[in-house]
């Protein structure tokens, strides 16, 4: 009777352990598809801009995807694969490639945003050209079409 309740607590503990990893990694998915959206909306938000030459909304807008930028390795935790997701394994099979592909968003934007404070247009139209390679140059590698589900 004793080894009975003994299996019976071992197995609820084992329920649980799994249940609160699938709820952590629904949790950093959720998290990195909002940082997502997020920088979409300011990518629209940014070309908007341009075309208003609001060069403001263009440099704060470029430092929004900065600060995602610097946080998208993160949110790309081992073993984040399960779930409503367009992440290929190839972010964590090329983990280092993945790396530079963030550091060449944050430049990109970066230098979105000191070509709108200098108020080239020139600049700021070839740059935003130069972000938006550099958002295609990662999801052509690292992002699947549909879903994993």
């Amino acid at each position: 009777m004793v080894r009975k309740l003994l299996a019976g607590v071992a197995l609820g503990l084992l329920t649980l352990a799994v249940s609160s990893q699938a709820f952590a990694q629904a949790d950093v998915i959720e998290k990195r598809q909002a940082a997502m959206k997020n920088n979409s909306a300011d990518a629209k938000a940014i070309k908007a801009a341009v075309e208003k030459k609001d060069y403001a909304t263009v440099e704060t807008k470029a430092k929004d995807i900065m600060g995602t930028a610097d946080k998208i390795v993160s949110l790309f935790p081992k073993g984040s694969t399960n779930g409503k997701t367009k992440a290929k394994p190839e972010i964590w099979e090329k983990s280092d490639d993945f790396a530079k592909h963030a550091k060449n968003l944050n430049k990109a934007a970066g230098e979105v945003a000191a070509a709108a404070k200098s108020g080239d247009e020139t600049a700021v139209n070839t740059k935003v050209k130069a972000l938006g390679d550099a958002c295609a140059s990662c999801h052509k590698q690292f992002r699947a079409e549909k879903y994993s589900e």
